[in-house]
């Protein structure tokens, strides 16, 4: 068997493998037959020193040493490659018994030799000859193929109608910022307008005040300038020691006046006009004026909700925006510490509002007055996004958003609800006003602390049936100091 130390040395410098028919040149170098012929075609010098080689090439001889010993190099190199094999087929032994598998387990879907079906490991399972498993598992392939293509359009289906999503999106948020834009453009252009405006109004007052100021100057300059031309006179006539020439020289162009008029003072004649220049609110509460103006002109603006009881011990006030407690019953509800009301025992679960709850119990009398104690706005809402505010001042409990789906306050924590659900929230700060955002398309309903916008939750459910109407429940107490109003803009 050749060794790996003279394999080299029978290996072709053109092509890299072993010889092939090898025959040597003139020079002493040697090649496959087929590689130096094929190299000789486009230049006649040897490949390795480059010495010229007759054109007679297919008279050399082939060297039978160097084709004996590249035949026994390839040999070994075969051989080199049968261990490789028998590795191969020494894997088909089972790894623990190194006996041949021939099982399969159903079980635990793995192959097992005769020992290993008798061990703890494969106690109890179903175990199958190979070829009769492998033709079970052949079957059952085959048998879903067809599923699986089935499976395969479905999934294409799938991938197709959400890349037709990923491009309604897209064309969503081009419009939606197209839009807003638009909006912020309108917004601009306010501002600017009311901004010039502003500057302009400005401009007038302050020349009106300055051509006062002008006037008033212009007076004064000329006083001013007389009683200095004054007091020079007087300054040269008093000088002279000529009693006869001093009155001569003082009466002279004086029309008259006695020296007591006209050196009489004359500052406490004149005024200084004071500037009245202001732009009143404007110049202090700027930004918050210019907020009250832009509510008249945006759109959409907050519903103006009009509210509606069905409650003997809860009022609405007469322009419909107030909410408050009137207590009439002999026994007003009371709040237990879970934050539900209760008469005499536990009246309502997390889902107030719920229709099968209340229905369940409507033959009770203090269930009935319960379930009734609670209102609704007149405004029915079927399609479209809707926003709402709701001064809720400093109750310490209140209800607010739709039926089935609100927004609770017990005085220390907010509760989302929803029927047969209550989830506590982690924001815990205490607000004044709530705004309420209602999207009938996307079914979602959002909370938020309307004094800074900022967003306390997100209710999503497909359970909103249309139309709808905006939810409000307070606890009844007397008196009632501080009534739940929604705001009007």
């Amino acid at each position: 068997m050749a060794s790996a130390s003279y394999s080299e040395d029978l290996t072709c410098p053109i092509c890299l493998t072993i010889f092939t028919d090898p025959v040597t040149l003139l020079c002493g170098h040697s090649f496959c037959r087929g590689c130096i012929t094929d190299a000789l075609w486009s230049q006649e010098l040897c490949p390795q020193c480059r010495t010229a080689v007759p054109t007679e090439i297919k008279f050399l001889l082939t060297s039978h040493i160097l084709k004996s010993l590249a035949e026994k190099a390839k040999e070994a190199e075969k051989i080199k490659t049968e261990p490789a094999k028998e590795k191969a087929e020494v894997s088909e032994l089972c790894p623990e018994h190194e006996e041949k598998l021939k099982l399969f387990c159903v079980t635990d879907q793995q192959l097992a030799c005769i020992i290993c079906r008798d061990g703890e490991r494969h106690e109890g399972h179903k175990l199958k000859p190979i070829k009769e498993a492998a033709a079970s598992v052949r079957r059952e392939l085959e048998a879903g193929m067809e599923n699986l293509c089935g499976d395969i359009l479905a999934i294409e289906s799938l991938a197709n109608t959400q890349r037709q999503e990923i491009r309604k999106t897209k064309a969503k948020s081009e419009q939606l910022m197209t839009q807003i834009h638009r909006q912020f453009e309108e917004m601009h252009q306010f501002l600017r307008k009311r901004e010039d405006e502003i500057k302009n109004e400005l401009k007038f007052k302050e020349q009106d005040d300055v051509e006062k100021m002008s006037k008033s100057l212009k007076v004064i300059e000329t006083a001013l300038s007389e009683r200095r031309e004054l007091e020079a006179k007087v300054t040269s006539v008093v000088k002279i020691e000529d009693s006869e020439r001093l009155l001569k020289s003082w009466t002279e162009g004086n029309s008259r006046v006695t020296a007591e008029d006209l050196i009489k003072p004359k500052a406490n004649d004149l005024q200084v006009v004071d500037s009245s220049l202001s732009l009143g609110p404007y110049e202090s509460h700027l930004q918050f004026f210019m907020w009250k103006e832009m509510l008249q002109v945006i759109e959409p603006r907050a519903e103006l909700l009009s509210l509606k009881s069905n409650s003997a011990d809860i009022a609405v006030s007469e322009d419909g925006r107030s909410l408050f407690s009137t207590p009439k019953s002999n026994q007003a509800p009371s709040r237990s510490s879970s934050g539900f009301r209760t008469r005499s025992r536990p009246a309502r679960a997390s889902g107030f509002g719920s229709s099968g709850f209340a229905e369940q119990y409507e033959d009770l009398p203090f269930m009935s007055a319960l379930f009734t104690n609670h209102a609704f706005s007149v405004n029915k809402f079927t399609s479209g996004q809707h926003y709402w505010e709701v001064e809720v001042g400093h109750r310490d409990y209140w209800e607010l958003g739709i039926k089935d789906n609100f927004l609770k306050y017990d005085g220390q924590k907010y509760s989302i609800c929803s029927p047969n659900k209550t989830t506590e929230l982690g924001f815990r700060d205490r607000r004044r006003k709530i705004g309420v955002y209602l999207n009938c398309a996307l079914e979602k309903l959002s909370f938020y602390d309307a004094d800074n916008m900022k967003h306390i939750h997100t209710v999503s459910t497909s359970l909103m049936s249309t139309p709808l109407s905006a939810y409000f429940h307070i606890e009844v107490t007397s008196p009632d100091l501080n009534p739940l109003m929604v705001c009007w803009y």
